[in-house]
């Protein structure tokens, strides 16, 4: 498996490349940012860092692991511009660029910055053209495309990523679209879950991809959770409920261990409960020298 870390957009430029950097130096895989413009509390304006500007920026400051968005909202971007981004950013990186793309769900950052906001049938029929026409920008000389949301006309993508081809990975869980989607068109996948949860999903997405003659072990499955080592999940509150690996070492391993079982080729731990950058720092250090290990090959 590979463990990545997700920091997020809240902390400061300088902090920020601080813990990719330390991610990177103790042996973590990967390293995401979350595309929001806005917290997604209704009463909250604090501070929201934009994420494709920062992962220009830690292509150049953090010079090993992959990075990517988790994931853009496709709804904020021409998917013609998003292709050239991620181009971009794989060129400044050396190769090491995922595009991590979703239909859009955060509904305060569209009213506030007057991007149309449609319901949810038509956004993902929007992330399904959307990723049709970045696959074909990726790898073609020349696209056109005539749907319903977009039209390309003739359009070239150069100069073509570094790596061939450029991943896509698809964030959300919906049964009948998304998964469907990225059966289709993605090479990695991600979702928020509990290990029961990626083993019934990974089921609907391998079932997808023989509808449309796609070899299941194609497409990388990676899961998002809460990490709480060394101490208990909440039982109340905002964070209650949610995925969560929590407890002991041991405890950490077996919980681990069962989204190996599930199918899962990459844990993704998010820095939201990890607290201040020292007390941050020693608990990715215990979680990728103690609990990764034990995964990795």
């Amino acid at each position: 498996m590979r463990f990545s870390f997700w920091s997020g957009n809240a902390h400061s430029w300088d902090e920020i490349v601080e813990a990719c950097q330390h991610a990177e130096a103790t042996g973590w895989d990967g390293i995401w940012l979350a595309d929001h413009f806005l917290p997604f509390m209704a009463d909250d304006d604090g501070p929201i860092h934009e994420a494709w500007t920062m992962l220009a920026g830690l292509a150049v400051a953090v010079p090993r692991i992959r990075i990517g968005p988790l994931v853009s909202g496709n709804t904020y971007r021409n998917p013609g511009v998003l292709a050239k981004m991620a181009t971009t950013v794989d060129h400044m990186s050396g190769g090491r660029c995922v595009l991590g793309i979703g239909s859009g769900w955060q509904e305060n950052e569209h009213v506030a910055y007057g991007i149309e906001y449609l319901t949810a049938g038509a956004r993902l029929d929007k992330l399904e053209e959307s990723v049709e026409i970045m696959r074909s920008l990726l790898s073609q000389e020349r696209t056109s495309y005539d749907g319903e949301y977009y039209k390309f006309d003739n359009a070239p993508l150069a100069p073509k990523p570094v790596q061939s081809p450029l991943p896509i990975m698809i964030g959300g869980g919906g049964e009948k679209r998304t998964l469907r989607i990225t059966a289709k068109f993605a090479d990695e996948w991600n979702v928020w879950g509990t290990p029961d949860v990626l083993e019934h999903k990974n089921s609907v997405l391998n079932a997808h991809c023989a509808d449309v003659g796609r070899d299941p072990a194609d497409i990388q499955r990676s899961a998002v959770a809460l990490l709480f080592l060394g101490t208990s999940a909440p039982t109340e509150g905002f964070l209650a409920g949610r995925p969560a690996v929590s407890g002991s070492v041991e405890q950490a391993i077996d919980t681990i261990g069962r989204y190996q079982d599930a199918g899962v080729d990459e844990f993704i731990v998010p820095d939201f409960t990890l607290g201040p950058l020292g007390p941050r720092k020693d608990t990715m250090d215990m979680f990728i020298n103690e609990v990764a290990p034990q995964f990795r090959d």
